[in-house]
């Protein structure tokens, strides 16, 4: 009896024999795993968050309500609803002029953007609503509300002052984002050839104290290399990059991390949430807007014209008709997470998609936010487990936050 079981079950492994409803199913006839049905299922079952969507400075000059069903932009209710997103961290984005424009500018328009947030949810009850730490966003998925948690991009708001960090804190931002495209009193950026502070200022470094005092998530998207490093020397608290992607995919575009980027911030315990703009994911991508620009510029400067006039932009349009941009396809996105999974590992990698951020330059197959089961679709299809993915929607970031609060406290 025992023999015959043994020698059954043995034959059964080496024909491939499957039951399946009850009809044997041999090698290659068995089916294909239903991804898109498992990719739907995983986005309802787990917490989707997304590190950086520009809602904020979208709706500042616009009267679209993204309670419902809008025509413009990534993000509303019934696309983020459709694509099983709970928790998209809303930015405060201050532009980088703001700064040198005038004095208390910065701070003002980022006090003006959290009212909007919070006038959204204080509008939907019944969809929305704030969150301060995992706790809350969880309380709030239970409920069946989107949790609507802030991030400010852009330090220029605390104008050095480390009172202006606790009223932010207070307010319900999350993390900071050091600077943007310009450097500013705290760090230098990436974007900028100046680099007044070599790295981070003095300030800086005190404000990245206060923030791990407060419980705020260090943000070094956008930082220069040597504004990153001093980051890691300054925080006790793990650090995160927001919105950023791999610099191995596009070389000298130093916006992105490099792998001693990478590696340095996964020893502390952090995570980078990749960003799904094509200039930051495909490097043939960047080369088609680099020549789109620097075409335009061309002709701005050798007609003698205001590269924002109406004959300027009539050859811009022109020349993207000619020349049209190229657009990077989700399997290049894919390609980032994994590229940061082989190096650091599963832990510390998470969705930062900077949607109503980058414009027309998202990818085939990420175009809004109804679109993350493709996403989830394109993982398990490349061999990735349930408990992987989930780490990669929100468990990362829940780890991070949680760490951050944790040390805080003490």
């Amino acid at each position: 009896m025992k023999k015959t079981f043994i020698t059954t079950l043995v034959a059964a492994t080496v024909l491939g024999l499957t039951a399946c409803g009850g009809m044997p199913l041999i090698g290659d006839d068995a089916p294909e795993p239903d991804y898109a049905k498992q990719a739907q299922e995983i986005s309802k079952k787990y917490i989707i968050a997304d590190l950086h969507v520009d809602v904020p400075h979208r709706l500042h000059d616009s009267n679209e309500d993204i309670s419902e069903a809008t025509e413009e932009g990534d993000f509303d209710y019934p696309r983020a609803v459709a694509g099983g997103l709970d928790a998209p961290f809303m930015s405060i984005y201050i532009p980088a002029e703001l700064e040198f424009e005038a004095e208390g500018e910065s701070f003002k328009l980022a006090n003006k953007l959290i009212d909007d947030v919070e006038a959204i949810v204080k509008a939907n009850p019944d969809k929305f609503a704030l969150a301060t730490s995992p706790a809350e966003v969880q309380s709030n998925f239970e409920k069946g509300l989107i949790s609507l948690p802030m991030g400010m991009e852009n330090g220029s708001p605390i104008e050095g002052s480390l009172a202006n960090i606790k009223k932010f804190y207070d307010r319900g931002i999350r993390y900071i984002t050091l600077a943007h495209s310009r450097s500013n009193h705290l760090s230098d950026s990436s974007y900028d050839e100046a680099r007044p502070n070599e790295g981070l200022s003095k300030v800086g470094r005190l404000v990245v104290a206060e923030m791990n005092h407060l419980g705020i998530m260090v943000d070094v998207s956008h930082l220069s290399d040597e504004a990153f490093y001093d980051v890691m020397e300054v925080s006790r608290a793990p650090v995160i990059a927001s919105h950023s992607s791999v610099r191995d995919f596009t070389p000298g575009f130093e916006r992105n991390m490099d792998d001693d980027m990478i590696e340095a911030m996964a020893e502390r315990g952090g995570v980078i949430f990749i960003n799904f703009g094509s200039t930051f994911v495909s490097q043939d991508s960047r080369e088609n807007y680099d020549a789109y620009k620097e075409a335009v510029a061309n002709y701005a400067e050798s007609n003698g014209l205001d590269p924002e006039s109406e004959q300027v932009q009539t050859f811009a349009a022109a020349y993207r008709k000619k020349n049209p941009f190229e657009y990077a396809d989700i399997e290049v996105v894919l390609d980032h997470f994994e590229y940061v999974i082989d190096l650091v590992g599963i832990d510390h990698v998470g969705i930062g998609s900077d949607y109503d951020g980058v414009g027309d330059s998202l990818p085939t197959g990420l175009k809004d936010v109804s679109t993350y089961p493709n996403l989830i679709q394109g993982l398990l299809e490349r061999g990735y487990s349930e408990q992987d993915i989930a780490k990669i929607l929100s468990g990362n970031l829940m780890r991070v936050w949680s760490e951050v609060e944790r040390l805080a406290g003490q």
